[in-house]
């Protein structure tokens, strides 16, 4: 009796939703409905994947195409064969391998820099929430409303002259690591998942004899793996394909990441070669993105840590 019922809530509900759906259950019982819906789904689909991922195939095709067909025929398909010597002569003669490595290390530490103010800072106003947090919630969120450019000129004369120790980190790479730590959206991003994480938990911690040290690298951390994937994720590529501040930075080209350099050389490049060196630049973004997009979805949403 009782599993019957049951059965026939399940139905219900499943009803229910169907009927709230913009196309019911009925209609797709139509072939004219059904025909036309699953072509346009399919249109779509299509769309979607040549918007989406056909720019990065023609990028890898041109990363292997000699340099004659790419400006002749750009859209054959390897009419004089396939110039595997491109990816090699990109990543020796043009030394990507170096640039590649300096961008690898500014990404590691900016990353570094925006994990560990987000975290610190997210976790003080949503979790110590002291006397004065409401204060520096309100300064956080109205740096959100100055212009990136405006802040150029004083960050650039502060890296030229640091207060305190007055030294130069110009050439160095602390100075794109310091400043890209200055993230206020990363810790309204990260203050927001904290505040979806259950309370009880905090309350058991601090009777069991934690201090807020050990309730956050032991309790908090470990319940934020999706956000900290987000922010890594927005960290590493922001960081990838940041132009501009590593320009006026980094003045010494052994230091320069491949944002910077693949411009400057673009003229005295082999296109085809230029296309390979491309091509590398953008498989981190992408094997990263890869890796964690399970991990960046669930963050994404900002939902609680904890089901039920």
């Amino acid at each position: 009796m009782v599993s019957a019922t049951r059965a026939r809530r399940r139905t219900a509900t499943a009803e229910e939703g169907e009927e709230r759906s913009a196309v019911s259950a009925s209609d797709w019982r139509r072939p004219s409905v059904r025909w036309s819906l699953g072509a346009t789904h399919w249109l779509l689909l299509v769309l979607l994947v040549v918007w989406c991922v056909g720019p990065l195939l023609l990028l890898a095709k041109f990363a292997v195409t000699p340099t004659q067909d790419i400006l002749r025929t750009p859209m054959a398909i390897f009419p004089n064969g396939i110039a595997w010597s491109n990816l090699s002569e990109a990543w020796n003669d043009v030394q990507v391998s170096k640039y590649f490595a300096n961008t690898i290390v500014l990404a590691a530490g900016a990353w570094f820099s925006q994990i560990l103010v987000a975290t610190t800072g997210g976790y003080l106003l949503s979790v110590l929430r002291p006397r004065y947090a409401r204060v520096l919630q309100a300064a956080v969120l109205a740096t959100l409303f100055v212009p990136a450019v405006v802040l150029l000129v004083p960050l650039y004369l502060t890296v030229l002259d640091t207060p305190v120790f007055h030294t130069s980190l110009v050439n160095s790479f602390w100075g794109v690591w310091l400043p890209a730590g200055a993230s206020a959206f990363n810790v309204v991003l990260v203050q927001r998942f904290f505040d979806n994480l259950p309370r009880e938990i905090f309350e058991a911690a601090r009777v069991d004899g934690a201090g807020p040290y050990r309730l956050f690298w032991s309790i908090v951390l470990p319940m934020s793996k999706p956000i900290l994937g987000v922010v890594s994720i927005f960290a590493v590529i922001g960081s990838w394909k940041d132009f501009l501040w590593p320009l006026l930075v980094l003045r010494n080209p052994d230091l320069q990441p491949l944002s910077v350099r693949l411009p400057s050389i673009e003229a005295t490049t082999d296109k085809g070669v230029l296309m390979a060196a491309l091509a590398i630049s953008t498989l981190i973004p992408i094997v990263l993105f890869l890796v964690f997009q399970r991990m960046f979805l669930r963050g994404a949403g900002l939902g609680g840590a904890v089901k039920g």
